[in-house]
């Protein structure tokens, strides 16, 4: 599939915890939707956890138990969240992360995460060794991006949205055009691969 013909979902979220399996859930999501670098359709929302957020956790991301207290619940938002995410290729920063958490919100919901294919920018950003640090904050500083709102879902999505773009940018000068050949720059050194093309 030509790149430039993919609908990208560029997501994050922000969670109570760490883990889900340590009983985290997500208390915000974020998705902008792009297609050849134009932007398709946006999708925000704050998530009520059902469970209080730990102090830690708010000096983090800023988001207190005030703010979600009157937001919808995840299933509530779970039709539109499916409907913005159809035909889509997922793009996140340490997407194990948001897919984890994801799968396991799916599964409180009864239902099972689709296979949606999925691009990580933090392994993107390893492979091409390019960067000191691969934290999405210091990746967006080095690359002029500004990385204002930090740790808010929307404010992420955007950044790892320009970080994306950014590698695409450069890896299609070198031919790479389409999804196959785009995913193994995740999981094998740019430089050997792009001797390849």
């Amino acid at each position: 599939m030509k790149i430039s013909e993919i609908k990208f979902a560029c997501l994050d979220t922000e969670t109570t915890g760490l883990s889900p399996q340590e009983g985290g859930r997500i208390c915000e999501i974020a998705v902008s939707v792009t297609c050849g670098g134009m932007p398709v359709e946006e999708f925000t929302t704050l998530i009520n956890p059902g469970m209080p957020m730990h102090p830690d956790v708010v000096a983090i991301h800023g988001i207190t138990n005030e703010m979600v207290s009157q937001a919808p619940m995840f299933a509530d938002v779970l039709p539109r969240l499916l409907g913005v995410l159809d035909g889509c290729v997922i793009v996140a920063h340490n997407a194990d992360f948001d897919l984890g958490f994801l799968k396991s919100e799916f599964a409180q919901c009864g239902l099972r995460f689709p296979p949606y294919p999925v691009l990580d920018t933090l392994k993107l950003a390893r492979k091409s060794g390019k960067f000191a640090k691969n934290n999405l904050g210091c990746i967006a500083a080095d690359l002029g991006i500004n990385p204002q709102g930090w740790h808010r879902a929307m404010a992420d999505t955007k950044m790892a949205e320009q970080i994306f773009y950014y590698f695409l940018t450069i890896l299609n000068k070198h031919g790479v055009c389409t999804l196959e050949q785009l995913e193994p720059f995740q999981y094998k050194r740019w430089k050997d691969l792009i001797a390849v093309y």
